[in-house]
């Protein structure tokens, strides 16, 4: 039997219930109702209820047990040393196109971790891979009804994605969708393509399959793989080129054609890359069926631009003159240039300096802004005229902090440039009042690339 975990609080919340009850950190949370707390799941929904028997322990080993009444979904306001409540669940595969293996030694532990955890899936909108889903965890997904859950499919030949992931599982654990699907829960997909492995007809079977799961199956993107320098010894993979996308976006929006016909909604996505790849242009966003792959680079470009126009739209401008700069991968600086001239066009006396920034650290095809690093930012930024204040989107640091991957720090960057940097949220509206030395609010924060 698994042994249960302490979990010890480590914050309280101001004008929380547990502060009125005076529980404290350092206080050890042992039930609810009864009921042993195993993850962060199984106390958030515990908690629901509106009426709570909370037993808490103190350090002395004293127990307190609390009748709380409360608004049903109120929160109690604990926070724990341990997040999750429980050991995070890490991936078991050797999947062909895993990003981390790429990566080259000598970075922070935490980014060598490979999460493959449905609860991260359902609470941080990671994807898993299903061969780690254990009978628990599928019971827990349907007891609490947790959707979406996002799943990386890469191929619906079961074969295929055994020699794809590693895992002689990998193909029989995809029979756990259909469990999903019984229970009614939603669910998002990603397809990882690979050049010569899951492209072309395995795509095409892949898509058609993958059509059963509708309506449960909200949506599902295909993102090309990323390939840094660090391969050594791993699978051999080839960057896709421009012929490549312009086959992969014929066949996706084949099928969005075809799915919309019947079901009223595209399903299958292409992510931005493929559009640069190929030179077309971008969709139009009644196609992103509002926007539910925005986390894997689906439509991103699309919101910003429509934002800075609708931001832009209410403005007749005013002579103010400042210089100010934007560092981004080579991805987006075609765009962020397009919207900096909108923003110009309104307030001529404004300078916007756009610098792309090469990914000379895990290598040129990497060309995303949320993989660039404080040491190739400052190589290529140190003789730049960067003018007021240097502006970085949000995407180059991990959620709540305040460090590049590589380890730089966003003040160690400033000292080194000798300019202020503002890290900016990702829609549009708040690049605007960035570039326009304006108070910048609280915006979308999608994140196309999480990097572990």
């Amino acid at each position: 039997m698994k042994k249960q975990k302490k979990h010890i609080i480590s914050h309280i919340i101001d004008g929380s219930i547990a502060q009125e009850l005076e529980i404290e950190p350092g206080d050890e949370l042992v039930s609810i109702n009864d009921q042993p707390v195993g993850d962060i799941l199984d106390y958030r929904y515990l908690c629901n209820e509106e009426y709570l028997v909370v037993v808490i322990r103190k350090p002395d080993g004293e127990e307190w047990e609390l009748e709380i009444e409360k608004e049903f979904e109120e929160d109690l306001g604990m926070e724990f040393e341990n997040g999750m409540m429980d050991d995070y669940h890490s991936c078991h595969n050797k999947c062909i196109f895993c990003f981390i293996d790429q990566m080259p030694a000598g970075m922070r532990d935490t980014l060598y971790f490979k999460d493959d955890d449905s609860r991260l899936s359902f609470l941080q909108g990671n994807y898993i891979t299903l061969t780690n889903l254990k009978e628990e965890d599928i019971q827990q997904i349907i007891k609490y009804h947790l959707s979406p859950i996002n799943i990386s499919f890469q191929t619906m030949n079961p074969q295929l994605r055994c020699k794809m992931l590693n895992n002689r599982f990998a193909g029989e654990a995809l029979k756990k969708v259909d469990r999903f699907i019984e229970a009614g829960i939603e669910m998002n997909g990603q397809i990882v393509l690979c050049k010569g492995v899951n492209d072309g007809a395995e795509l095409e079977y892949t898509i058609e399959q993958l059509t059963r799961y509708l309506p449960n199956l909200t949506s599902v993107s295909v993102v090309p793989v990323g390939l840094t320098k660090f391969r050594d010894g791993l699978y051999p993979l080839e960057p896709f080129t421009k012929e490549d996308a312009i086959q992969v976006l014929d066949t996706i929006h084949k099928w969005q054609n075809r799915i919309m016909k019947e079901h009223h909604t595209h399903m299958i996505h292409a992510s931005d890359e493929w559009y640069i790849l190929a030179e077309k242009d971008l969709p139009q966003e009644d196609n992103y069926d509002g926007y539910p792959q925005l986390e894997n680079g689906v439509g991103m470009i699309r919101l910003f631009l429509n934002e800075v126009t609708e931001e832009l739209a209410g403005r007749e401008g005013d002579d103010r003159a400042h210089t100010v700069s934007v560092a981004t991968g080579l991805l987006a600086e075609p765009y962020i240039r397009q919207a900096a001239e909108e923003v110009k066009a309104i307030y001529p006396n404004i300078t916007v300096q756009v610098y792309p920034i090469t990914n000379y650290f895990f290598g040129e095809k990497i060309t995303v802004a949320g993989l660039l690093t404080g040491q190739d930012l400052s190589e290529q930024l140190r003789e730049k005229d960067l003018g007021e204040r240097l502006f970085l989107s949000c995407n180059v640091l991990r959620d709540g902090e305040t460090v590049f991957l590589d380890d730089m720090t966003v003040e160690e960057l400033e000292n080194t440039l000798q300019t202020p940097i503002g890290i900016v949220k990702s829609d549009g509206k708040d690049f605007v009042r960035a570039i326009l030395l304006e108070d910048i609010s609280s915006g979308r924060d999608k994140q196309p690339y999480e990097v572990k």
